[in-house]
């Protein structure tokens, strides 16, 4: 099962954290500045899997990254995970990224967090894996993508309806209105 991603730049900073398994905040920073300290004094022409560290469970944890240009993506999971299904992964989710944000940078995950998350959603829910093929993780997020487009012209609405009323050309505002035995006066209003 996997326990964490952890995705932090060459500097340490954090741009995506995702704990699968409670760790109090202290802890977590912990984890992450441990984890950012293994990762990083290791050459690019090493394994990509070792041993996780005292924080995160000793022995029985791995830790299986990759290092793209300024980011390293780690994930952080039990002895039950092939480290070869891993790393496949981490290619899946780097790739997807890629294609949804054409040549993705750090600042994509900086700018577009909520779009980053749902794609990790679209792979890895609870610790468990539940899609590797980036066709079908493209297509879901090209799905959400124009259901907010939708949503938008939704939240213009009531601003569309305020101009609606204002360019209406009535007559006359209705001073009392009678409904049966109803009769409504109906105060001055102001021109808008």
């Amino acid at each position: 099962m996997i326990k964490a991603i952890l995705i932090f730049n060459n500097h340490g900073k954090p741009r995506l954290i995702r704990f699968y398994q409670y760790f109090s905040e202290d802890m977590q920073q912990q984890i992450i500045r441990e984890t950012f300290h293994l990762v990083s004094k290791r050459d690019d022409n090493v394994c990509n899997f070792l041993e996780g560290g005292s924080l995160i469970g000793g022995s029985d944890y791995k830790l299986i990254y990759r290092h793209y240009a300024t980011l390293y993506f780690v994930f952080c999971v039990d002895s039950s995970e092939s480290e070869l299904g891993i790393l496949d992964l981490i290619q899946v989710f780097v790739e997807t990224l890629d294609k949804c944000f054409e040549n993705v940078c750090e600042l994509d995950l900086i700018f577009h967090m909520d779009k980053v998350h749902y794609i990790l959603q679209e792979v890895v829910m609870g610790g468990m894996v539940l899609e590797t093929n980036m066709n079908e993780i493209v297509a879901q997020v090209e799905v959400q993508n124009r259901m907010e487009k939708s949503e938008g012209g939704l939240s213009a609405a009531p601003a569309r309806a305020v101009s609606a009323v204002k360019n209406m050309n009535l007559p006359e505002i209705p001073r009392n209105i009678n409904i049966g035995d109803i009769n409504i006066k109906v105060p001055s209003l102001s021109p808008f």
